[in-house]
């Protein structure tokens, strides 16, 4: 060990400055909803998962090397950042400032939210190398943020009900539940359209409605429920 190379650029890759980027934007986003940008913050936590998503392929075509697991690492502690702390700190700013919810349970859900990442993520790194599975076991963290921003850039948030889904989509990422991975080729392809379309951004609005960002929320949370329904 006293001969290993400890020189940053030993162990960093293309796809480990993806990951950076995931994190990058999740600190922002955070940023943002300090200052109560919230439709910013929504957007960059979306733009987090993007990055999140693109890491691991970016590392199979590049044919990372990693013996050391430092891709993986980095990964994980962007994630919380973008997936723990950002989704918790919108809560907590974005309902803060709605009247007639007591600020102490606003508090300890957004806390609820950061703990149950740590811990989602942290039982990944122990059992991703030792348990065979192709999905996911407990609900994948990047969802929290993708509900919390879809619902908001929807224009049918409603500060109850998302403290309401924080809790369960917690309680569900740290769950003993099997998600399977979503492969389904033209879903992919529809929400990655309008994905594209809520970041430009393109209104596309009926009745106050953001049409794309209620079917990103809906595509979501019918992959949350159907597989609780499976159980």
């Amino acid at each position: 060990m006293s001969s290993m190379n400890t020189e940053m650029k030993s162990f960093i890759a293309i796809s480990d400055i993806i990951s950076l980027l995931n994190m990058s934007s999740g600190f922002l986003s955070v940023i943002s909803s300090i200052n109560h940008n919230f439709e910013l913050a929504a957007i960059l936590m979306i733009i987090a998962i993007i990055f999140d998503s693109s890491d691991g392929w970016v590392a199979r075509k590049t044919n990372r090397q990693d013996d050391l697991g430092f891709g993986k690492n980095i990964d994980s502690l962007s994630d919380i950042i973008s997936f723990g702390v950002a989704p918790a700190i919108f809560i907590y700013s974005c309902i803060n400032t709605t009247p007639g919810i007591f600020q102490a349970i606003v508090i300890l859900i957004s806390l609820f939210i950061v703990i149950c990442g740590v811990l989602r993520l942290t039982r990944y790194n122990v059992i991703a190398d030792k348990l065979d599975t192709k999905g996911f076991i407990g609900f994948p963290i990047p969802g929290i943020s993708f509900v919390i921003a879809t619902f908001y850039l929807s224009g049918l948030f409603n500060p109850y009900i998302a403290l309401i889904l924080s809790v369960i989509i917690s309680l569900l990422m740290i769950s003993n539940i099997k998600y399977p991975k979503f492969d389904n080729i033209p879903v992919i392809a529809i929400s990655a359209v309008l994905i594209l379309i809520l970041i430009l951004p393109i209104n596309i609005i009926i009745f106050n409605i953001n049409v794309p960002a209620l079917i990103l929320l809906l595509f979501c949370l019918y992959y949350l429920i159907i597989n609780l329904i499976k159980m």
